[in-house]
């Protein structure tokens, strides 16, 4: 089904079933949250992002090269600073697909496609492995940092799929590589995959973990 949103590009990828913070700043992304807010039902103030594959975030020349699939988002808390910043936090829903931006107006507005996940059953041994590697890369962390996360892992396998790609501690394009994944399975062996390179990597430089080895920094819009 083809729909319009609200775009706000990101140089980050967002994920289904996670939740996010930002900080809004700039104009026209700013006049993307005041429109939300006049959206009566909370449910229905969504928008869209996309990761930026070349660009800027912020400034004339905005984002130049977006990635087509992405995530829609439903704000779900908004706190106005005095400057007239806006500290939120989204959820991502589902995924989508960029069909076309059109950048005239106050904010960008994108015509999007929704992209859902196939619905094939995943083998338990995919699951099981995806869970090892996540257990061993949280205890490879232990010495370094805090715990990525908080809590026993999702059971479901979609959600479970989401949340690891999430959590995984990876450049832009593994992270997009993952949310354009067409399946929960497909996501767990990649991600599962992804894991124990970083894993590799922890050993073979131990006093700097994979963690901040090439990583962007997320700077929100």
């Amino acid at each position: 089904m083809t729909d319009t949103l609200p775009m706000f590009p990101l140089n980050a990828v967002l994920f289904p079933g996670v939740s996010v913070p930002l900080t809004v700043f700039e104009d026209r992304y700013r006049a993307l949250v005041h429109h939300l807010l006049r959206v009566s039902d909370p449910a229905e103030r969504v928008f869209g992002s996309v990761g930026i594959r070349e660009g800027y975030e912020v400034g004339d020349h905005g984002s130049q090269s977006l990635y087509r699939v992405g995530c829609k988002m439903q704000l779900t808390e908004i706190e106005e600073n005095p400057d007239g910043t806006f500290e939120v936090v989204a959820v991502g829903l589902e995924r989508i697909q960029l069909d076309s931006l059109e950048t005239q107006g106050l904010f960008p507005v994108g015509h999007v496609t929704e992209r859902p996940d196939s619905t094939a059953v995943v083998p338990e041994s995919v699951l099981e492995r995806a869970r090892i590697a996540f257990t061993a890369y949280r205890a490879a962390l232990a010495d370094i940092r805090s715990d990525p996360y908080e809590g026993a892992l999702p059971r479901d396998p979609t959600y479970l799929s989401w949340t690891l790609a999430a959590l995984a501690p990876l450049p832009m394009p593994e992270r997009q590589s993952l949310l354009e994944a067409e399946d929960a399975a497909e996501r767990l062996i990649l991600v599962t995959d992804l894991l124990r390179d970083e894993l590799r990597a922890m050993n073979v430089i131990p006093s700097l973990p994979a963690t901040e080895v090439a990583r962007t920094r997320w700077s929100p819009n």
